[in-house]
């Protein structure tokens, strides 16, 4: 059995390995970007209706469209666009995208329309009279939210941020359907190899789980803290 792990050219366990770095460096570069996104989001949703509306949609579209289609749309429609794009430029040549970069955008988008949410909640617990103080006191606009309410809005967001970054990290697997060797895709790949599927899929579930705890205590870790600080 553990022959199977080994790593080499004997077992599976460089494969997997190789599995578990893509999904955690997807998973953190969709979170990174994406939650730096949803801000960017909950700001641009105060700046007039017009602009709200806007964002309002987006967010429902990509909070209401399953994570697989999503992903699939972004696979297969994004390859489609470019080559139409670059072929009225006069560019005919083959366009190959990365599997990893249309995973990563599709994912990032789900992830932003998800952070947006928790930001805008995380504000509205913030009481509108620390803003108006700032500006009493004479804080450009900018200042007054990267001093007064973006501190606070962090700590509120932690909650919710930590929850998305959970669902992010198994929302990973889904990419293994567009053939992105993370651990979902290599587990598979090893399962038909050697016709021993419940074996690894349940050494993945088992990584998964370990993350997954991992990433709790994290926050929760962080939410004490932050309390203490808080406290003092």
């Amino acid at each position: 059995m553990l022959d199977l792990f080994a790593f080499g050219d004997t077992g599976w366990g460089d494969e997997l390995a190789r599995g578990l770095a893509v999904t955690l460096a997807l998973a953190a570069t969709c979170f990174t970007v994406g939650v730096f996104a949803g801000l960017l989001l909950m700001l641009v949703r105060r700046k007039g209706r017009f602009s709200r509306a806007i964002v309002e949609f987006y967010v429902t579209i990509f909070r209401g469209v399953p994570e697989l289609l999503v992903i699939y749309l972004f696979f297969f429609g994004t390859g489609i666009m470019v080559r139409s794009i670059a072929a009225s430029f006069g560019y005919t040549d083959h366009i190959n995208l990365s599997g990893f970069f249309l995973a990563a955008l599709a994912l990032t988008c789900i992830t932003a329309a998800y952070s947006a949410e928790v930001f805008r909640g995380a504000a509205a617990s913030i009481p509108q009279g620390q803003m108006e103080a700032a500006r009493a006191f004479g804080f450009h606009p900018a200042k007054a939210f990267r001093l007064v309410e973006l501190p606070q809005l962090l700590i509120v967001a932690v909650p919710g941020l930590g929850n998305i970054w959970l669902i992010l990290l198994k929302d990973t697997a889904l990419v293994s359907l567009t053939s992105v060797a993370e651990l979902m895709r290599q587990s598979a790949v090893a399962a038909g190899a050697t016709f021993r599927p419940f074996t690894f899929y349940a050494v993945a579930a088992l990584i998964y789980f370990v993350i997954s705890i991992l990433s709790e205590r994290g926050v929760s870790r962080l939410e004490r803290r932050i309390a203490i600080n808080e406290a003092h």
